[in-house]
């Protein structure tokens, strides 16, 4: 039987909330047929693959896939992309922000013509529920957000509102053929992504999401990275009018 449906999940040290994530959503992909779930081990210094391996005979939907280092988590959801068998692939994050009964609209989207169906903060229909303490941080978080997605939209034309939602869901060959390109491995992959997505003549769907941000603040560090960001949409733009996107990039070393 093929499988419908794989959820790419990277983990970087997660070894706190691997574990129920990873009962969560294999538990969700068994009760509705035949999913697979691949995370992706990030050169982890925890137990976080041990966690994993642990919950693999209990959930036989999940895979393991180890990176021998830390290659950021663009590489890391390439990794487990081009591994994955679903006729349709999403991939989310490690702490599940974006619960992943919300696939379903996602997986929808993509049946009824659609490409590329990414999660938007900003559609009018996106719910948030957050801890009064994460406020100011989620605020901040935002206004800087905004200001590199208007950049991003600026240099490449993606015509898109949120870039960088960690919940994209793929026609399964539309997201190994966009991820066989990439060579973008920070946190300007979503960009890179989308990008190519739009060169190779993909379409592109925003949907609403919910925002469920309960934990702790992230270790992005806003202005820093920002800037780092900056030099990679650079690069993104070169990469792009240079044709670069055109030949694959299997390697991700």
């Amino acid at each position: 039987m093929s499988v419908r449906l794989s959820v790419v999940i990277p983990a970087f040290n997660e070894e706190k909330v691997i574990g129920a994530t990873v009962s969560k959503v294999a538990s969700y992909l068994e009760s509705r047929g035949e999913n697979e779930l691949i995370v992706v081990d990030d050169g982890s210094h925890d137990s976080t693959p041990e966690v994993v391996k642990a919950l693999m005979a209990s959930h036989p939907c999940v895979r393991l896939v180890r990176c021998e280092r830390n290659g950021g988590k663009g590489r890391a959801v390439k990794e487990g992309v081009l591994r994955s068998t679903g006729e349709f692939v999403l991939y989310t994050d490690a702490d599940l922000v974006y619960p992943i009964e919300g696939e379903q609209p996602f997986v929808a989207a993509l049946e009824a013509g659609a490409d590329v169906a990414i999660g938007c903060r900003s559609h009018p229909d996106t719910l948030f529920a957050l801890n009064p303490r994460h406020f100011s941080y989620i605020y901040q978080r935002y206004l800087v957000g905004r200001a590199y997605i208007f950049i991003a939209n600026l240099l490449l034309g993606l015509g898109v509102q949120d870039t960088q939602c960690g919940f994209k869901a793929f026609r399964g060959e539309v997201a190994r053929d966009i991820f066989s390109r990439t060579r973008t491995y920070d946190f300007a992959f979503d960009v890179e992504v989308i990008h190519i997505a739009r060169l190779l003549g993909y379409r592109i769907v925003e949907l609403p999401v919910y925002f469920l941000y309960l934990g702790e603040q992230s270790s992005v560090e806003l202005i820093r990275d920002s800037v780092r960001m900056l030099r990679d949409l650079l690069a993104i733009r070169r990469n792009g009018r240079a044709g670069v996107y055109l030949t694959p990039n299997l390697d991700p070393a």
